[in-house]
């Protein structure tokens, strides 16, 4: 028994109009009889091509503003009727019900009418209904049926037809419906997602989540790993939505750790120059500069090690001046809002490394989901988009910071909320100086931290480890006094921390007794 089905008759309706009329004209040329809807059958008729309406076949006009068009047994019969099936066939002749043999259609842009910020009613009338409908219909009976959702699809349908003589073949029929049913099903957990929040559901009995192929991947975190990326529609700026302009494909670790760096850098804004350079996912060096060639080489002094290697992100369009400090070491991955000609130029010899551009800077305060991923289920969870500004600091010690200090803990701060805990971040003068990142002891964090930043004393030259005179920032409050006095012990003069521990009072005695300057945010940022 072939599994070749003949395409006599299809139905095109559409919102995204991209690509119709050169696929209807295909379709036409091969005696395919075109049936459409609305203005995709105007846009047919426009363009010469013969169609007929939806509405004369079924005897019912569109009604209800559009609402009510193809939700009739004459189109669902015509979709779902089993050809094989003798009493499927009565039932079509008994009805005058035609056969469709291949069904075209893409939804109602609802996704972007929400990417938009339609209001809640725009975004109601935007909710597709007869296509998701229609597209199951056919998907479920894709022994017979040909259903088609993605313009990108279009040409592999023509030359399926090419390869096959005006028909389709099974296996084609079933990777189409696969799409089509992880369309709608993509569709809805958008709208049940942008339901949840329109209505202030902060944990809804159900929620749904869904992405589309960006790209497959050589492997995962590990070679023996099969991966792949997916973008979840909402065009957030970053790695997801950024142009890659040179450079081989982007592995697992590669998105994992741009993603990291670029949502970091952001958190700088535009105002001035800021440089993050990330490894295995923890920044090694973050710094500002009077220019983005100063942030850069100041980000790079503070682990020269294991920036090697490394994903830079730059928060201002990469200049001819920065791209030549970058290009003297081996750099995986370049990611900033523009590049210049100079820039580009210079990136070009190097081949392998990655330059990707974007058009803004994520906002890091935008409510969004974060969500893992555990034995049997997701855990989900807001991103941490927690702010405090310097009016909340708490001053828990006899002495306050100076300004200077202030400004330097709101940086060490701004930093450790995108280290992995338990998070300890030594920084001076808009410069990291020491991290220590994701140690199961915070004295152990303190420890590296503080180590770090004695051996870039070394590299630099320098007569002292740059973490005398610096400040400190613990992502979580100090459960004990001894990773603070190890920070002291490197020569920190000032302390940023949560608060909220039961030896509180013993932590801040011995800031007390160090002469150091400690405040308090009253908020915590595990990154595990």
């Amino acid at each position: 028994m072939t599994s070749l089905a003949p395409l006599r008759r299809a139905l095109l309706s559409v919102s995204d109009k991209t690509g119709l009329v050169e696929l209807a004209r295909a379709l036409d040329a091969r005696g395919v009889e075109l049936l459409s809807t609305g203005g995709s059958a105007r846009t047919l008729r426009e363009a010469g091509l013969p169609v007929r309406d939806v509405a004369e076949v079924t005897g019912f006009p569109e009604m209800m503003d559009g609402r009510v068009k193809t939700l009739h047994p004459k189109v669902h019969g015509g979709l779902l009727a089993v050809r094989s099936d003798e009493g499927h066939v009565a039932a079509m002749q008994e009805h005058a019900i035609p056969a469709i043999d291949l069904l075209v259609v893409n939804l109602y842009p609802f996704e972007e009418t929400v990417a938009k910020g339609g209001d809640y009613e725009t975004c109601i009338e935007n909710i597709d209904i007869g296509g998701p409908a229609m597209i199951r219909a056919a998907a479920k009976n894709h022994a017979d049926v040909c259903v088609v959702t993605d313009v990108e699809d279009y040409e592999a349908l023509l030359a399926e037809l090419e390869r096959n003589d005006g028909q389709t073949d099974l296996p084609f029929r079933k990777r189409l419906a696969q799409t089509a049913y992880a369309r709608t099903a993509a569709y809805d957990a958008a709208v049940s997602t942008w339901m949840a929040a329109a209505i202030g559901e902060e944990a809804p009995r159900r929620r749904a989540f869904a992405g589309t192929l960006a790209q497959t991947l050589r492997y995962g975190e590990n070679p023996h790993q099969n991966a792949a990326f997916y973008t979840d529609g909402t065009n957030r700026p970053g790695v997801a939505t950024a142009a890659q302009i040179q450079g081989k494909a982007l592995s697992y670790n590669n998105i994992n750790d741009t993603d990291a760096a670029y949502e970091l850098v952001a958190e700088f804004g535009g105002d001035a120059p800021a440089c993050a350079i990330i490894k295995h996912a923890n920044p090694c060096g973050v710094a500002t500069g009077k220019t983005l060639k100063e942030a850069y080489a100041r980000a790079f002094d503070c682990d020269r090690t294991s920036a090697f290697g490394g994903i830079v992100a730059l928060n201002r369009p990469l200049d001819g001046a920065t791209a030549e400090e970058i290009a003297k070491i081996f750099t995986e991955v370049v990611i900033a809002p523009g590049a210049d000609d100079d820039a580009r130029a210079i990136f070009a010899a190097k081949k392998n490394l990655r330059l990707l551009v974007t058009d803004a800077l994520p906002d890091p305060r935008s409510p969004r989901l974060a969500y893992r991923q555990v034995a049997g289920g997701l855990l989900v969870q807001d991103h941490d988009s927690g702010f405090v500004t310097r009016e909340d600091l708490k001053v828990a010690t006899k002495r306050a910071p100076s300004a200077q200090e202030l400004d330097d803990l709101m940086f060490a701060w701004t930093v450790a909320r995108h280290v992995k805990s338990n998070a300890i971040v030594y920084a001076k003068d808009g410069q990291t100086v020491g991290v220590g990142a994701g140690q199961m002891s915070r004295l152990d964090s303190a420890l590296i931290a503080a180590a770090k930043a004695g051996r870039m004393g070394e590299a630099l030259g320098l007569a002292e480890s740059p973490a005398k005179g610096s400040v400190v920032a613990s992502d979580a409050f100090f459960p004990f006094a001894d990773g603070l006095m190890e920070a002291a012990g490197a020569g920190v003069t000032a302390v940023i921390q949560p608060g909220g521990s039961m030896r509180d009072a013993e932590v801040i005695a011995a800031a007390d007794e160090a002469g150091l300057a400690m405040v308090l945010t009253g908020m915590r940022h595990f990154r595990h």
